[in-house]
């Protein structure tokens, strides 16, 4: 099924959120918190420096928190339901819209003027130290350099693909592009095209191709309804899955492991089906392995640890580990409290952002937002937020 971003007006006005005695969090005081007015400015006007930014949304617009505290810096209004992605570098934060893809400077805590038009904007790819969007409404795809974003907007890499559909698209390191086909009925696999544009490979097998992952060895893998499609070393490989209809719509990687972490659906015709077990796929081998987790997640409680661990955030409220190589859950973190997935999938649910040594999960049944260190176990800070909170990132430099 086709995922449309709800219409809604961007707004770039910026609100002012005054901090109260209401907003919790662990940690000392610091003299810059003590020096902020109600505007999110230091008394000389500047911006409110934050550390390690994070952006969570809410109906109505995003917050701009600090990573280390979680406490809330500044609050943007923005009407409508919004989906933010790291751009790719120490600064800023895609924002999708109705019009296209903006862009926010957490430094300066505003939208900047940069735009990339088009309607339906779709996923947001980083790999090998460059940005490619998708927009789904009309097929183009833009690649370019996150540090141009600096300068204004980027002077990149442009495609459009052979008819618009929800896709997605990466850009390897040698400049080869990897996109998905279909159209606005079906999806059916991927193409790759060379510096040049001219198409290298080309794979049909993968239906219902959604979602992308890069493992270890630059091992590019879409998730198919049967299985995955990898493509490395010039060319694609299919992994089926061990069920007829076996979906693998969402997949994490990670460049310290050969090994994908994706879902796993069975169910063609469930409303929404809550599955429990996650998929393993060994970009090596072609296995793929299915683990048990006795809980169920949804599509973003997948992640990836500093060591290459697979993370899934469960609907009994743990981060559970996994070993990728094993195949087996070492630890579970007890993170927030018990939650059930929505039928709409625009509606807030708990969400699992992990960066460096830091998982970050929300809360939305208690508009809270917590921090653990993935090492100990140990929770780091906490904070309860005025709104309901949707989606959650932050700023993630490739290097």
């Amino acid at each position: 099924m086709r995922i449309h971003v709800r219409r809604r007006t961007a707004a770039g006005a910026a609100l002012a959120l005054a901090v109260s005695a209401a907003l919790t969090a662990c940690g000392g005081e610091e003299k810059r918190d003590i020096a902020r007015t109600a505007d999110g400015k230091t008394p000389g006007g500047s911006p409110v420096a934050v550390k390690e930014p994070l952006v969570a949304t809410f109906d109505g617009g995003l917050y701009i928190l600090d990573g280390e505290t979680l406490k809330p810096a500044k609050t943007l209004d923005m009407p409508g339901f919004n989906r933010v992605n790291p751009a790719g570098d120490d600064t800023h934060v895609m924002v999708s819209t109705d019009t296209g893809f903006r862009v926010l400077d957490t430094s300066a805590q505003a939208l900047t003027d940069i735009e990339f038009k088009g309607a339906e904007p779709g996923h947001v790819v980083r790999h090998a130290g460059r940005t490619a969007l998708f927009t789904d409404g009309t097929g183009e795809v833009r690649v370019f350099d996150p540090a141009d974003l600096a300068d204004g907007t980027p002077r990149g890499r442009t495609h459009t693909t052979e008819k618009p559909h929800h896709g997605v698209a990466v850009e390897l390191r040698n400049g080869e592009l990897l996109t998905t086909l279909g159209d606005e009925e079906k999806r059916v696999g991927a193409v790759v095209l060379d510096r040049k544009g001219e198409e290298i490979a080309r794979s049909t097998d993968c239906p219902g191709v959604h979602g992308e992952a890069a493992a270890e060895g630059e091992a590019i893998a879409v998730g198919c309804e049967d299985g995955v499609l990898i493509y490395k070393d010039g060319e694609f490989t299919k992994v089926k899955a061990p069920d007829a209809y076996g979906r693998i719509g969402n997949q994490a990687g990670s460049d310290h492991s050969p090994i994908l972490l994706g879902d796993y659906k069975t169910d063609r015709d469930a409303e929404l089906e809550r599955p429990e077990r996650v998929s393993l796929i060994d970009t090596r081998t072609g296995q793929l392995r299915l683990v048990d987790l006795g809980a169920a997640y949804s599509f973003r409680s997948l992640a990836r640890g500093p060591h290459g661990e697979a993370l899934v955030l469960g609907t009994d409220g743990a981060v559970h580990v996994i070993d990728p190589e094993k195949g087996e859950v070492t630890k579970s973190i007890p993170a927030i409290g018990a939650w059930k997935e929505p039928l709409d999938w625009q509606q807030p649910r708990p969400v699992l952002f992990v960066r460096d040594h830091t998982a970050y999960v929300s809360e939305p049944g208690k508009r809270a937002l917590h921090a653990f260190d993935l090492d100990s176990g140990e929770k780091r800070a906490s904070v309860t937020l005025p709104k309901t909170t949707n989606e959650l990132t932050g700023v993630v430099a490739d290097h």
